[in-house]
């Protein structure tokens, strides 16, 4: 499966920004995708993931409660809701997939996309 990731843009702090993950090659209902994210000089961290397996999302503590991972099957994509936005969200995001049941590791995803810029500035 293919994975290509949209979306991402500049945008002031307490703004929103909404991400789509776009697969094409396979049906991507029995996917398992995660949302990550790596900022300059850091690791790239878990942000949210959606198991189709357990029909379940979840998310990074640092996220909870502002973003959402939700997908729409009928569009083979994925998405992730951003809303209040903080300087410290300022990172490359990245969709990943497998046919697993999820993890919050990045190890665990075989398919990734190719990433997108999301800048929050002060």
């Amino acid at each position: 499966v293919q994975l290509q990731a949209s979306g991402g843009g500049l945008v002031q702090a307490g703004g929103s920004l909404r991400l789509s993950c776009a697969a094409s090659g396979r049906t991507f209902s029995t996917y398992a995708v995660g949302w990550f994210r790596q900022a300059p000089g850091k690791e790239r961290e878990f942000v949210a993931g959606d198991s189709w397996l357990e029909s379940s999302t979840f998310y990074a503590h640092s996220v909870k409660g502002r973003f959402t991972i939700s997908r729409d099957n009928a569009r083979n994509t994925v998405y992730l809701q951003m809303n209040s936005l903080k300087p410290e969200d300022t990172a490359v995001y990245y969709c990943a997939a497998d046919q697993s049941r999820g993890s919050r590791f990045a190890n665990a995803y075989e398919y990734w996309g190719q990433g997108t810029q999301v800048t929050v500035s002060s």
